[in-house]
């Protein structure tokens, strides 16, 4: 099967039976790896039961798409990631493939035969893709060229030592270099390694979310450091959809627009749809921008297009994604409907004007 597969989609009302049976699978999986190789996590006493119920959960929400776009890859280098995840941590690799068979057989047992059988080609297929990978994990995102400051600012964030990293950022800026090439060559290829090495378990969630937390500091002293820019009649509403807690690249964003003189209203992360829909009614920006971390955000995508179709008609503004999904399958954005999508925070401004221009020259305000 080619990685690109488009496999067979659920309807409507079989994608609602999916969804409604999904607490009830991840319960009885659950209690089948526990009945069947308890010994292998009795070591994490009550807590394994927990990650258990959240590794099958994550399987069901990276599976959503599959069902829903018929798009396969994405599921696959989620299991390829999170192999490398559990063999870092002595979990036996096979017990993975083994969860997608007992899910498939939950969902055979209480779906129609047709859907059922849609659910169960998926998570076979994902299975065999994964399987035949082996132990080579997913092919890591590429981040831009890291700069030669990077190891020292990542040493920095991993150390807790903010004054370090807010060292380094007014070393840069005192050079002559600007925020945004700081962003995309020294913080984003550091958090970009810092998240490999969670990856391999090298290092802790304390010590990744203290990086971001810093990151998120340093990035504010530099904007407030960024000589101010010459404005320019253009808006942008920028946010996290709904589901999406990761808003470092998306603070880059933001930093790009108002650096290059747009208005910018930046909402962060996990904003829920009905508010970005009305915030977007009422401040009527030229442009939105949605940050999409995760295949299965992709349905907040195409309700916040729809609503924004349904309520404003040809005065919806263009609107743009970007993120951690759409950086590895760019094709998505297409199939939700966006007007263009954006690899990096420089390329945002660019692919935004080029949006505008294309949405002109067919008579769309």
């Amino acid at each position: 099967m080619a990685s690109d597969a488009v496999l067979k989609t659920l309807e409507a009302e079989g994608l609602r039976r999916f969804q409604a049976l999904q607490s009830n699978a991840i319960n009885a999986v659950t209690e089948r790896f526990y009945t069947t190789h308890g010994s292998a996590y009795e070591r994490f006493g009550p807590r394994g039961r927990d990650a258990c119920r959240e590794d099958l959960a994550f399987h069901l929400e990276f599976i959503r798409p599959v069902l829903e776009f018929g798009l396969l890859q994405p599921m696959v280098d989620y299991l390829s990631w999170l192999g490398s995840v559990l063999s870092a941590r002595a979990i036996p690799a096979e017990h993975l493939a083994l969860s997608l068979d007992w899910l498939a057989e939950f969902f055979a047992g209480h779906m129609d035969p047709e859907d059922a059988a849609v659910v169960s080609t998926s998570l076979q297929a994902a299975r065999t893709k994964f399987l035949e990978a082996g132990k080579t994990p997913a092919t890591p995102l590429q981040s831009p060229e890291p700069w030669p400051e990077t190891d020292e600012f990542e040493a920095a964030l991993l150390a807790g030592d903010q004054r370090k990293a807010l060292t380094i950022l007014n070393r840069f800026i005192d050079s002559g270099q600007n925020l945004i090439e700081f962003e995309m060559h020294v913080i984003q290829p550091a958090l970009y390694h810092i998240g490999e090495k969670w990856q391999a378990n090298q290092v802790s969630v304390a010590q990744e979310h203290m990086a971001t937390a810093i990151v998120q500091s340093v990035m504010t002293v530099g904007l407030l450091r960024s000589p101010p820019p010459a404005l320019i009649s253009k808006r942008v509403l920028l946010a996290c959809v709904e589901g999406n807690n990761h808003a470092v690249g998306l603070q880059m964003v933001a930093d790009s627009f108002q650096l290059a003189g747009w208005d910018v209203q930046y909402l962060g992360a996990n904003v829920p749809t009905r508010a970005l829909v009305q915030q977007t009614a009422e401040w009527k920006p030229d442009l939105v921008g949605l940050s999409v971390s995760f295949p299965q955000q992709l349905k907040a995508v195409k309700t916040i297009i729809a609503l924004l179709s349904e309520r404003l008609g040809s005065l919806r503004p263009a609107l743009i994604i970007g993120g951690l999904a759409i950086n590895r399958y760019s094709q998505l954005a297409s199939i939700v409907g966006a007007d263009g999508y954006s690899a990096n925070a420089q390329a945002a401004v660019a692919c935004a004007d080029h949006s505008l221009v294309t949405r002109a020259s067919r008579g769309v305000v």
